[in-house]
């Protein structure tokens, strides 16, 4: 009997998926999270308490996943509020090949009957629209930043479009910081939110995890989570559409293809979005979803040229969409690289405030045919320009020379110190903008003009201060305008001279 005993083989235990994707999530958190594995591990906590109990404490010892985050998950309210079969319904893929020319601009037709807006931005929409399907091939995710000057443009009713046309789309109105990074975990959807300028303002967190989506590589946050603090890292990785009034942050805008809408006239008519047909929708939704299966290798291989005039970083948000028409092929190739130019052409019209203070000190240098200037003549030259934010700059007072300095010293420019006339001061020399001007302002940037008042008559005029050249006398009878017309006197001290006849700046 021992040795028959012996030539049976024991049986193979079965494998136990819970066991599995609680080794994998030592290195992929989201793992214990995968339907199937949540499915499970809600039937074995209705149906077998104590292996419920042990997998609890698996789960803690592994310190992977917070202990908060497995009850909510598996709990049976979430199951029947948070299933993903209710969030994303599935889709029927449609059954012929999809001539993808004949798609975008079906895409560009729908869009064109619910909202008004320029061509390039109905273009773009459908494009970034496309980019979605292959958002899990391509490596850069750019935010669709829905933007009007107004309220009224059909912002809200863009959104809508894009919800219906998106693959994934999960939209929400606002969502907490906490649950943005674990929804774009759990599910990587399409997020869309409502009022992003009112959202943002409650939850400045937020910014930081939709700024990390931008690019596939660092498109993670790291948080503390559950009773044992334990830091989890988060997928954050996603396209995402932004609606909201007036210019959203920076950092955002810079990572956006900017969709700018307008309000309709009295002769202009839309469809409402409430009244729109779902059938047509689903008809789209239908023909992306088998193009995305089609094309995905070719959309993942494609490398279009940079869009000549574009910065780097517009070049990065432009290169899934510009992949995208590339492979439809026709003339969409050429209708996003105009799109990209127009919308892009207008965003640069607006500088950040450090190249706006740069320009107006490029400008205080060239009015005052300066090669160098005193920190406190910079100051005053800046507080001239009524239309610029510096006279104000201090709480209503002009800027200091501290805050001018702190702003510079972003850029690598210290002030040094001077003699000026009699006495030394702090100041600045043009030579030490001059990598500044090259990086961050172009060529064509506008320049106030440095052509001084005439005398009348085409009478004389006398020199200007601070002109660092071979030494001016300037006659204490200065030269008179005819007709008693007054001259522009910017020399009101003589200057000093050293030895080799350098000119010290006032």
């Amino acid at each position: 009997m021992s040795n028959l005993a012996e030539l049976i083989p024991e049986p193979v235990p079965a494998p136990d998926p819970i066991a599995d994707a609680l080794a994998r999530s030592k290195q992929d958190p989201g793992a214990i999270f995968e339907p199937e594995v949540l499915a499970l591990l809600r039937q074995v906590r209705d149906a077998d308490p104590a292996r419920w109990a042990r997998v609890r404490h698996a789960v803690k010892e592994a310190k992977t996943v917070s202990m908060v985050d497995l009850d909510k998950l598996t709990s049976p309210a979430n199951e029947a509020a948070g299933g993903t079969d209710e969030l994303f319904p599935e889709v029927t893929l449609w059954p012929d090949l999809v001539d993808v020319a004949e798609l975008l601009e079906a895409l560009a037709a729908i869009i064109r009957r619910h909202v008004i807006a320029d061509p390039a931005t109905v273009h773009a929409a459908a494009l970034w629209t496309a980019f979605t399907w292959f958002v899990d091939v391509v490596n850069v995710a750019p935010i669709a930043n829905i933007t009007a000057p107004e309220k009224r443009c059909g912002k809200t009713v863009m959104l809508g479009v894009l919800a219906r046309l998106a693959c994934r789309s999960l939209a929400v109105s606002n969502i907490a910081p906490a649950a943005l990074f674990r929804a774009l975990e759990l599910w990587t959807p399409t997020l869309l939110i409502d009022e992003v300028d009112a959202f943002l303002a409650e939850h400045e967190e937020a910014r930081g995890i939709l700024n990390a989506g931008f690019t596939r590589d660092s498109a993670f946050v790291i948080r503390c989570v559950g009773d044992d603090h334990m830091p989890t890292r988060f997928n954050v990785w996603g396209a995402k559409a932004l609606c909201g009034i007036g210019k959203i942050a920076d950092t955002l805008s810079d990572r956006s293809i900017q969709l700018r809408l307008r309000r309709k006239l009295p002769g202009e008519r839309t469809v409402k979005i409430r009244h729109a047909d779902p059938a047509a929708f689903a008809e789209l939704v239908s023909k992306l979803a088998r193009f995305a299966i089609d094309n995905r290798e070719a959309v993942r291989t494609a490398r279009p040229a940079e869009v000549d005039g574009l910065n780097d970083r517009a070049n990065d948000c432009w290169e899934p969409l510009l992949a995208v028409a590339e492979v439809a092929g026709g003339n969409w190739p050429r209708i996003a690289r105009n799109a990209a130019a127009t919308l892009h052409g207008l965003e640069e019209d607006t500088p950040s405030i450090g190249a706006e203070l740069l320009a107006s000190i490029r400008d205080a240098f060239d009015t005052r045919r300066a090669e160098r200037l005193a920190t406190a003549d910079l100051l005053e030259a800046l507080a001239e320009d009524e239309e610029a934010p510096w006279a104000a700059w201090n709480r209503g007072k002009p800027m200091t020379p501290h805050q001018l300095s702190k702003r510079l010293s972003e850029f690598g420019i210290k002030p040094s110190t001077h003699r000026i006339g009699y006495k030394v001061a702090k100041g600045y020399k043009r030579e030490q903008f001059t990598e500044a001007f090259k990086r961050y302002l172009s060529a064509d940037t506008p320049a106030t003009a440095v052509t001084p008042s005439q005398a009348s008559n085409h009478a004389a005029y006398s020199g200007f201060k601070g002109v660092t050249q071979a030494p001016i006398v300037t006659d204490k009878n200065r030269l008179k305008a005819s007709n008693g017309a007054a001259c522009d006197d910017v020399t009101d001290k003589d200057r000093v001279q050293t030895e080799d006849n350098a000119e010290y700046f006032g």
